[in-house]
């Protein structure tokens, strides 16, 4: 069981960098664990064309999957409370690049 976030763009979406960023600012140190299926470096940057990222966070790991015009957030398990400030943050990273 899990829960899932989608995020609409109505204009360009932001690069993953710009999101990480924001994220660090609010409090948030992304680490990459997974690009596409494959592992990643912790410190990596994803191609501009990824399609599918895991991310950890400060409450637990989340996978961020692209679409043309949205990016779904999906939890995997039973959430708690940390993990969920977690992804609130990473929504509104998203929603402020």
């Amino acid at each position: 069981m899990g829960l899932s976030r989608t995020i609409q763009f109505l204009k360009s979406e932001p690069s993953w960098g710009q999101v990480a960023t924001r994220l660090q600012a609010l409090g948030e140190q992304p680490l990459v664990r997974m690009i596409d299926g494959l592992p990643a470096f912790p410190d990596e940057t994803p191609p501009d064309e990824w399609r599918e990222l895991r991310i950890s966070l400060s409450g637990g790991m989340v996978t961020i999957r692209r679409a043309p015009t949205s990016w779904t957030l999906v939890t995997w398990g039973t959430t708690d409370a940390t993990l969920n400030v977690a992804v609130d943050r990473l929504v509104s990273a998203i929603n402020s690049c």
